[in-house]
């Protein structure tokens, strides 16, 4: 606990997390539909499922396993990155998601006393895990408001030119990859053995099988920009690297956190408030979670929203 049984200001200093708080919201909309998390309604290739039914009974399964991760899954993913990326100079940590993956860097790499920049809008998570950590000198650099440029890590679904992502950190010089050993056996010691297989077998599937399912997603993206399009051709960025679109409200409606709120009690919809990621009058809207006939009806609600919010504001 902190100083004289106080919980950690570290803490008490971050904010609550704003899918924890969407989550929240949702209890209070009937019927909500789920714009705001950047997730896929697709799960792992079938036979990457039915692979992964004999791992459970393997002893090795319930044990630790190494720090890095499963060697197997490593071995395939350097061949992904070198085959399909062309990138022969690599290593592979395998950490329980990216959210973990950032936190190791942050705490390989960065003293409380250090400065850290982010560009708005930026990941809520990589914010977090800097105060989570101590680190309070987070400078926050802005972005082109026509291009969202530039930002490697940003949300917006913004697609960042291959020169702007040219900026590594040498592994083996500086012993970076010791120091994410340490953290990674003191954060999560290992990735789940189960969730390894399936990531091992879904790269099995190959490259193909990604490709089709994210081209299920075209007409989504469409619907949805469609029923942006009453705020204006350049209020609606991104789309082209990520399953996000990021949105600019109307002038008269700059507050996105009670604009957010007043889209779930009205219309049934949860967006994700720009202010989450260091950019008001903003909201981000995920194409990624809907099968295309549940998107149909999030798109005509979103029309509706929209419309109304030009015309009336957040009136009810």
């Amino acid at each position: 606990m902190g100083s004289y049984g106080r919980l950690a200001a570290r803490a008490l200093d971050t904010d609550v997390p704003v899918m924890v708080k969407l989550a929240e919201l949702s209890k209070s909309a009937k019927d909500a539909v789920p714009l705001g998390q950047g997730a896929v309604y697709w799960q792992p290739p079938e036979q990457a499922l039915d692979r992964v039914k004999h791992v459970a009974l393997e002893i090795s399964t319930s044990r630790y396993g190494t720090h890095e991760g499963l060697p197997e899954l490593r071995e395939a993913l350097l061949h992904k990155l070198s085959q399909e990326n062309k990138l022969s100079k690599s290593s592979v940590m395998v950490t329980a998601g990216s959210n973990q993956g950032f936190l190791n860097l942050v705490l390989s790499l960065c003293d409380v006393a250090d400065s850290v920049v982010l560009f708005a809008p930026y990941f809520f998570n990589a914010y977090m895990s800097f105060k989570m950590t101590g680190i309070n000198n987070i400078l926050v650099g802005p972005s082109d408001p026509m291009t969202l440029l530039p930002d490697a890590g940003n949300p917006s679904g913004i697609c960042i030119p291959e020169p702007l992502l040219k900026i590594a950190y040498s592994l083996e010089a500086d012993g970076l990859l010791t120091q994410l050993l340490k953290v990674q056996d003191n954060v999560a010691i290992c990735t789940s053995m189960i969730s390894q297989h399936v990531a091992l077998y879904c790269l099995e599937s190959g490259r193909e099988w990604v490709q089709s399912k994210v081209k299920s997603l075209e007409r989504n993206k469409e619907l949805l920009r469609d029923a942006l399009s009453p705020l204006g051709e350049e209020a609606v960025k991104g789309g082209e690297g990520a399953i996000y679109l990021w949105a600019k409200l109307p002038e008269t409606c700059l507050d996105d956190i009670e604009v957010v709120c007043w889209f779930a009690r009205r219309h049934g919809l949860l967006l994700l408030p720009g202010s989450a990621c260091g950019t008001s009058g903003y909201v981000r809207i995920t194409f990624g979670m809907l099968r295309e006939e549940e998107c149909e009806v999030a798109a005509k609600r979103l029309r509706n929203g929209v419309e109304e919010l030009i015309r009336d504001g957040t009136v009810e």
